[in-house]
């Protein structure tokens, strides 16, 4: 039998997501089996690994990385037959993710974990689709481009097992990942819920006509953003209160920053505040070429994670 080392890690789904768990896990010298049912996937994953490959290399590649290290199957069940991990990323609709899971509990090795990347369903109902093994199911929810972004959030169900939290986390942490453990199951899980909260007040900003959309993307890219993508929120909050720290800042701060809270809108995503919403993102970005800017966004990511790299004392 083979070591866990040699085993593959299984891809089920190759979409967005997919296609950029399948380019990471390949950039850090493992097998990958993969499957997707949709005509062409195969194809569209070679060309997506193609296009991931150059920012993966700037980050540097583990010691035997290789694009020819990925299988595609003709099944699901032939994908996690020998795999030590499984990573699927099924459409977030519970037919098809019952049906999906059913093949992936029965085929899949009792002791590999089943990670799903899923943003919107809940660890213990996806484990009542695995009846065989629900011990063994959990999320682990990436961000996009899931190859380059290193967050992955991991959600434990009722009845997943601590030994599988650990190794799951232990994976993550092995391919470069900065896995986070959300200890309640909550809709959204963590960061989705923290950026639902950001976009809340957005929307509502842009509903009572007090800044234009491209404003507040300005607000944000050229302001508190940039601290937020070295430091999180709490930690910078603790920083600008000088020696005081955390303890000055609540102090000082807090009884203004409670007023604002208690004045953020609760705007409803009516069809006439999602016009506005398009109208102001199309504007914003007329003229601009999008593919040029989402290739600037990576390599500047790519830029940003070397530099995080060589400052160890970011948390």
């Amino acid at each position: 039998m083979k070591s866990p080392a040699d085993q593959p890690v299984a891809v089920i789904g190759t979409g967005v997501i997919g296609a950029g768990w399948a380019a990471l896990f390949l950039a850090r010298g493992l097998d990958v089996t993969a499957f997707d049912p949709v005509p062409d996937a195969e194809e569209r994953l070679r060309a997506a690994l193609d296009l991931a490959w150059p920012a993966l290399t700037r980050l540097g590649l583990a010691d035997g990385a290789s694009r020819d290290r990925l299988t595609f199957t003709a099944t699901a069940g032939d994908a996690v037959a020998g795999a030590r991990f499984v990573q699927e990323n099924g459409p977030e609709r519970v037919d098809l993710k019952r049906t999906l899971l059913a093949t992936l509990d029965e085929a899949t090795p009792p002791s590999a974990p089943i990670a799903s990347s899923s943003s919107g369903l809940m660890p213990s109902r996806l484990q009542e689709m695995c009846p065989a093994h629900p011990e063994r199911v959990l999320v682990g929810h990436p961000f996009n481009p899931a190859h380059l972004i290193p967050l992955v959030e991991v959600v434990a169900g009722e009845r997943t097992g601590l030994d599988i939290t650990r190794q799951t986390m232990d994976f993550y942490r092995s391919v470069g990942k900065r896995p986070v453990l959300v200890r309640r199951e909550v809709p959204g899980h963590l960061a989705n819920r923290l950026q639902a909260a950001l976009w809340r007040e957005a929307y509502s900003l842009v509903e009572r006509g007090v800044a234009s959309v491209a404003d507040i993307d300005a607000a944000i890219a050229h302001g508190p953003g940039l601290r937020w993508a070295l430091l999180g929120p709490l930690v910078n909050q603790h920083l600008s209160g000088g020696p005081g720290g955390m303890a000055h800042t609540l102090r000082h701060l807090g009884p203004p920053a409670q007023t604002w809270m208690d004045d953020l809108g609760t705007p409803r995503l009516t069809p006439e505040l999602a016009d506005l919403l398009v109208d102001g993102v199309r504007d914003e970005l007329d003229g601009i070429d999008q593919e040029a800017m989402t290739a600037d966004r990576d390599a500047l990511l790519v830029g940003l994670l070397q530099a995080k790299r060589r400052h160890h004392a970011l948390p």
